[in-house]
C-alpha cells in the first residue's frame, strides 16, 4: 500500500494581481440566487421564437387576411352557383391558416387573461405566505413587519405558517382568553361583558382574529380611540378604527348664527364645493330654516280575496276612534317611536298602508318596522284572511 502523500491538486486562483505584482485578496461571493421568479413568473410568451409584438402582428395579419380571402372566394361561389364544399388547394391552405391563427390568438390571450388573475392574487399585500409576498416578515417579537426585497446574494426568506403569527399580549390571562376565543369556547361578542374593558376586549379580539385567519391587521389603527363610547350603540365586535380626513367649511350663516361645518370625507372637491355654498349664503345675508314635518314612514302592503274586504280594513284604519288603540299597539315596540298617522290606498285587492311616526334623535327605521309588525299582528285577529305581501310596499301617499 502506497502511503506516500500525493501532491495537492492545483486550485483555481482566488486572487488577482495588480500591475506591480501585488496580490489583491478578494472574498469569494456565494452563488447568485435568481430572485426574478417570485416577481416575474414564467409566461407562455417566453417559449416564442420571435419577439411577442412581432408574433402577434404576424398572426393578426394572417387571421384577418385569410378571413377576407375566404369571404371573397365564398361570395364568388355563391354568385357563380358553385358548391361551397368544393374547395381548391389555396382555399384548403387558407382554412388551415385561419384555424391555426385563431387557436393561437385564443390560446395566447386566454392564457394571458388567466395569468393576470394569478399575478394579481400573488401580490396581495395582506398575504402572509412567503411564496406570495416576500416583502412581509415576522420579526423576533412575532410581529408582522415590512422588509426590503432580498438582494441577489441573500437567500429568499421563508415565512412561518399563518398559525405562528403571535403578538405578545399584556398578561398571561389575556393569552388564555385569546386561546379560548380561537378555540370557540368563548364567544368573541361577549368579551366586553366578560372583561369590563372595551379597549382590552378589542385588543384580544384583534389578536384572536389574526391568529385564526393568519392575516395581519397591522395597518388598521387601534390606539387612540374611545371604545367605551360605541358599546351597544354604533359598532359591535370592534378590532380597530378607520381614519377619515376631516375638512372644514364655513362660516355658514343660519338663523342669525354662524357655524363652522366639519365634514369627514374622502371625496375630492366636496368640502370646497360646500364652502363655496356657505360663502354665497353668507354674502347674501344668511339663511333661515323652518321644520314643518318630522317623521319616518313605512308602507306595508296586504292582500285580500276580494276588494270589499280590503276596503273594510281601509275604513277601520282610517277611523279616528281606532287610532288610539292602534297607536298603543304601535308604540309598544320602542320608548321613542310614536305613531303620528295612518294613510291607506287601495289597488284592487291590495291595500297599501302608510304608517308615519316620530323617532326621536334616531333615524328609526328599525323601530318603525317593529311597530308596523305589531299592528299587523294585531289586525290579523280581526282580519284572519289578510295576507301580508311585504313589510315595505314602495307606495307613496301625498301628505
Amino acid at each position: 500500500m502506497d502511503t506516500r502523500r500525493r501532491p495537492p491538486k492545483p486550485r483555481r486562483p482566488t486572487s488577482s494581481q495588480d500591475g506591480g505584482g501585488h496580490h489583491l485578496h478578494q472574498k469569494r461571493l456565494p452563488p447568485t440566487i435568481d430572485n426574478s421568479s417570485p416577481s416575474s413568473p414564467p409566461k407562455a410568451s417566453d417559449a416564442l421564437p420571435l419577439p411577442l409584438y412581432l408574433t402577434n402582428a404576424i398572426f393578426f395579419t394572417l387571421f384577418f387576411s385569410v378571413a377576407y380571402y375566404l369571404l371573397y372566394r365564398w361570395r364568388d361561389k355563391i354568385r357563380n352557383s358553385t358548391p361551397l364544399h368544393v374547395v381548391t388547394f389555396p382555399e384548403i391552405a387558407a382554412i388551415i391558416s385561419l384555424t391555426a391563427s385563431f387557436i393561437y390568438l385564443l390560446g395566447f390571450f386566454g392564457i394571458d387573461f388567466v395569468q393576470s388573475f394569478i399575478t394579481r392574487s400573488s401580490h396581495d399585500a395582506w398575504e402572509l405566505e412567503g411564496s406570495h409576498n416576500p416583502n412581509f416578515l415576522i420579526n423576533k417579537d412575532h410581529r408582522l413587519v415590512t422588509c426590503p426585497p432580498p438582494s441577489s446574494i441573500d437567500p429568499i426568506p421563508k415565512l412561518p405558517n399563518p398559525e405562528t403569527i403571535i403578538t405578545p399580549l399584556a398578561s398571561v390571562e389575556d393569552e388564555e382568553i385569546v386561546k379560548s376565543v380561537t378555540e370557540g369556547t368563548l364567544p368573541s361578542y361577549s368579551l366586553e361583558t366578560k372583561l369590563g374593558d372595551c379597549k382590552r376586549a378589542a385588543v384580544i379580539r384583534r389578536e384572536a382574529l389574526q391568529r385564526t385567519t393568519g392575516r395581519s391587521l397591522e395597518g388598521l389603527p387601534i390606539e387612540g380611540f374611545d371604545y367605551d363610547s360605541i358599546l351597544g350603540q354604533c359598532c359591535e365586535m370592534p378590532v380597530g378604527y378607520v381614519q377619515i380626513p376631516v375638512g372644514i367649511a364655513g362660516p355658514l350663516s343660519l338663523n342669525g348664527m354662524e357655524f363652522m361645518v366639519p365634514m369627514a370625507t374622502t371625496e375630492g372637491c366636496l368640502v370646497a364645493s360646500t364652502n363655496r355654498g356657505c360663502k354665497a349664503i353668507y354674502a347674501s345675508g344668511g339663511a333661515s330654516s323652518v321644520l314643518y314635518a318630522d317623521g319616518m314612514t313605512r308602507a306595508p302592503v296586504v292582500r285580500f280575496e276580494t276588494a270589499k274586504r280590503a276596503s273594510e280594513l281601509k275604513l277601520f284604519l282610517e277611523d279616528p276612534d281606532n287610532f288610539d288603540t292602534l297607536s298603543t299597539v304601535f308604540n309598544r315596540s320602542s320608548r321613542f317611536g310614536r305613531l303620528q298617522g295612518i294613510q291607506c290606498a287601495m289597488a284592487g285587492k291590495n291595500l297599501y298602508i302608510r304608517f308615519k311616526c316620530s323617532t326621536g334623535d334616531a333615524m328609526g327605521m328599525n323601530m318603525v318596522s317593529k311597530g308596523v309588525q305589531n299592528v299587523l299582528d294585531f289586525l290579523q285577529a280581526d282580519f284572519p284572511d289578510m295576507e301580508v305581501i311585504g313589510i315595505s310596499g314602495d307606495f307613496l301617499v301625498s301628505s
